[in-house]
């Protein structure tokens, strides 16, 4: 089963995983697909308010944060990494439960990412936005780490999220259940 999305005037076809008996979920996947990442950073930084530095979770928004860091004319974006690396010193950790992920897991920014945030006006960037986790364990890591969140983006909410007024997206990408219907 899939599902046909718009995403700022361009079409794509999500294929539909269930996520138990009674839910699926669309899969939108950001990876190989370079012209929807390209559009994406584009809508995105027209929505954008002025800032000084993007910051991303590790993996599927690393491609946008790429994108929109590069179309901004930025050499420097920070990843939050879903492991502790050996050069790492110094590390912030935050717990994220996601939708999509089956256990919890970790977000980490050492020393060197933390003091680039430092009193930094900081664009927070996902993919999806679904139960809002992987977001507010960036939000806790930037406010860690002293940096000002200017916005939250992404290019897609999921479900209920799409609600928010406090993130900014580029669409709906609705919950179906068990048999592929829109909740």
């Amino acid at each position: 089963m899939y599902y046909t999305i718009d995403i700022a005037g361009m079409k794509r076809d999500l294929k539909l995983f269930p996520v138990n008996d009674d839910l699926k979920i669309a899969a939108f996947i950001l990876f190989g697909d370079v012209e929807i990442t390209k559009h994406a950073a584009k809508e995105l930084l027209a929505l954008a308010p002025e800032f000084d530095l993007i910051v991303t979770a590790e993996a599927k928004s690393i491609p946008l944060a790429y994108e929109m860091a590069a179309q901004a004319g930025m050499n420097d974006y920070i990843i939050a990494r879903k492991g502790i690396k050996v050069y790492m010193e110094d590390v912030l950790t935050s717990t994220v439960n996601s939708i999509t992920t089956v256990d919890s897991q970790s977000l980490h920014l050492g020393k060197d990412e933390a003091d680039r945030i430092k009193g930094r006006r900081i664009l927070v960037i996902d993919d999806v936005i679904s139960t809002g986790e992987s977001l507010r364990a960036l939000e806790m890591l930037v406010e860690k780490a002293g940096g000002e969140i200017v916005a939250k983006m992404a290019v897609l909410a999921e479900g209920d999220a799409f609600d928010r007024d406090d993130i900014i997206v580029l669409g709906k990408l609705p919950l179906f259940d068990g048999d592929g219907n829109v909740l």
